[in-house]
């Protein structure tokens, strides 16, 4: 649960940096980063393994590359709805995807511990 807590305020942290960094995405305040990036997150969990299943031929044709279209169009529907969280358009949401995935990587390899999932080493006999 903390894990959780720490992966989502990390999310929010990153969103807030694409925010400054990206002229095309802004949001209100730190509470809506907070709201923005739980939803980016239920997105990315519920919506887009059945995008990324639809548009799996699309996918292979492009060796991957249409992924990035994917998680654009996620980034871009999740400003739609969501008040004070906006970004442009497609390319806003395109590249905003990019820079949002970019720094989340970076602050989890910073912040988080490594999970190892290796068993203890067992005696030999």
């Amino acid at each position: 649960m903390l894990r959780f807590l720490v992966v989502w305020l990390i999310n929010t942290i990153a969103l807030m940096g694409v925010a400054y960094l990206m002229p095309g995405v802004s949001v209100a305040d730190f509470v809506t980063a907070l709201v923005a990036a739980l939803i980016l997150g239920l997105l990315n969990a519920v919506i887009r393994p059945v995008l990324i299943l639809l548009t799996l031929p699309a996918t292979i044709l492009t060796l991957g590359l249409f992924i990035f279209v994917i998680n654009g169009l996620l980034f871009w529907f999740a400003g739609s709805f969501l008040q004070g969280f906006v970004v442009a358009g497609f390319w806003a949401g395109f590249f905003g995807a990019i820079v949002y995935s970019v720094i989340a990587w970076l602050l989890s390899a910073l912040l988080l511990p490594v999970q190892s999932n290796r068993l203890p080493p067992t005696s030999a006999t």
